[in-house]
């Protein structure tokens, strides 16, 4: 099984395909791993393959924030310019103009 390369990167902000939630990638898995039962708990008709890179997002919709974890297939990037309210955003990264930085990591 080869893998995939994740298309996006810690620290991009993306937004879920069908449901209205974005959020900034903090650590991807290269293939699924979590539990069988969050596998299951997806309705069939919308679950994605497990071989192909999830993405750990501190995510937020209109209501609240969270972390949700999810499949490459269901995210697009999101360019609105719009400021994320997560609270863990400034214990996780800093920011510039070029966007989120995981703290400790070398910004070229």
């Amino acid at each position: 099984m080869k893998q995939k390369e994740a298309k996006y990167r810690i620290g991009q902000i993306v937004k879920h395909r069908v449901y209205p939630f974005r959020g900034v990638v903090f650590d991807v898995d290269p293939t699924f791993n979590n539990t069988e039962e969050w596998y299951q708990a997806i309705p069939e008709e919308i679950r994605p393959v497990k071989d192909q890179p999830f993405y750990h997002l501190l995510a937020e919709n209109s209501e609240s924030e969270y972390i949700a974890y999810v499949s490459e297939q269901n995210l697009i990037p999101d360019n609105s310019g719009e400021p994320l309210r997560h609270p863990e955003i400034d214990e996780r990264f800093s920011a510039d103009e070029s966007g989120y930085h995981a703290r400790g990591q070398q910004i070229h």
